[in-house]
C-alpha cells in the first residue's frame, strides 16, 4: 500500500548530523572531545526516562532552558571534562545545526504534491527557524509544547490524530532509531534517516513519487 503521510524529525534529519553542531560547540568550549561523547551518551540514559531528569524535563517544558543550563554545565564540570559558562550553553551547542537543504526541499516537494506532512520533534532547548514551515508541514507537534516525548507513544499518536491518518499509511524519519522503532511498533513505516542519499529514493518509493522530482 502507498503511504499517504510523511511525518519527520527536525535536528539531525532536517538539518546538518547533531554530531557535527556538537563537534564545532566542543572546540569552541575547549571539552575534551574524545570522552564527551561518551559522558553525554550515559548522562541522557541516566536522565531521559527519569520524569524529574532535566533532559526529560527540557524535552516536555517542565525544566526552562536556563536549568538545564546550570544541570549541565555542573555535569560537565565534574566529570572533568571542562569548565563551560551556563548562560547560553544551549545556543552555543547548536549554533552550528545549519539546515540540510537537499532533505528540506524534498519535504517542500512531497508537500506540494499532496502528501500529507508533519514535524514531530523533541524540543531541546534550541529556537526552530519556522519561517517557511506552512510549505513544508500541515501540522507540527513539538514535544515541549504538548507535553509528551519521543520514544512515548502518546506523541505519534497525537501527530497522526492532527494529521487526520491512520498511523498504517504514514512514513516515519527519524535519525535515532529508538524513535523509529517506537513509531513502527504503531503501524508506521520507519526510516532511520543517515543522509538524504538514502533516505530520498526510500521516502519516493514509499510515497510513490517520481525521485527526480523532489530533491534527490
Amino acid at each position: 500500500m502507498t503511504a499517504t503521510a510523511l511525518i519527520i524529525d527536525y535536528a539531525g534529519v532536517l538539518t546538518a548530523p547533531l554530531s557535527e553542531a556538537l563537534t564545532h560547540w566542543m572546540v569552541a568550549d575547549g571539552l575534551d572531545a574524545e570522552r564527551f561523547p561518551g559522558f553525554m551518551r550515559e548522562f541522557i540514559a541516566r536522565s531521559i526516562h527519569d520524569e524529574d531528569g532535566p533532559v526529560h524535563g527540557l524535552e516536555i517544558g517542565t525544566c526552562s532552558a536556563e536549568e538545564f543550563e546550570h544541570v549541565f554545565a555542573g555535569e560537565i564540570a565534574a566529570a572533568g571534562l571542562g569548565t563551560v559558562a551556563a548562560p547560553g550553553l544551549l545556543r552555543r551547542m547548536f549554533g552550528g545545526l545549519g539546515p540540510d537543504t537537499v532533505m528540506l526541499d524534498a519535504v517542500a516537494r512531497i508537500h506540494a504534491a499532496g502528501v500529507r506532512t508533519a514535524l514531530l520533534s523533541n524540543a531541546f532547548g534550541f529556537e526552530y527557524p519556522r519561517d517557511g514551515w506552512s510549505k513544508l508541514f500541515d501540522v507540527t507537534v513539538i514535544s515541549d509544547e504538548v507535553g509528551i516525548r519521543k520514544p512515548d507513544p502518546a506523541i505519534y499518536r497525537l501527530a497522526c490524530e492532527r494529521l487526520q491518518v491512520d498511523p498504517s499509511t504514514a512514513v516515519y524519519v527519524d535519525d535515532f532509531e529508538a524513535n523509529v522503532a517506537a513509531a513502527t511498533a504503531l503501524g508506521m513505516t520507519g526510516i532511520h534517516h543517515i543522509s538524504a542519499a538514502t533516505t530520498i529514493p526510500q521516502l519516493a518509493a514509499l510515497l510513490d513519487l517520481d525521485e527526480q522530482e523532489f530533491g534527490a
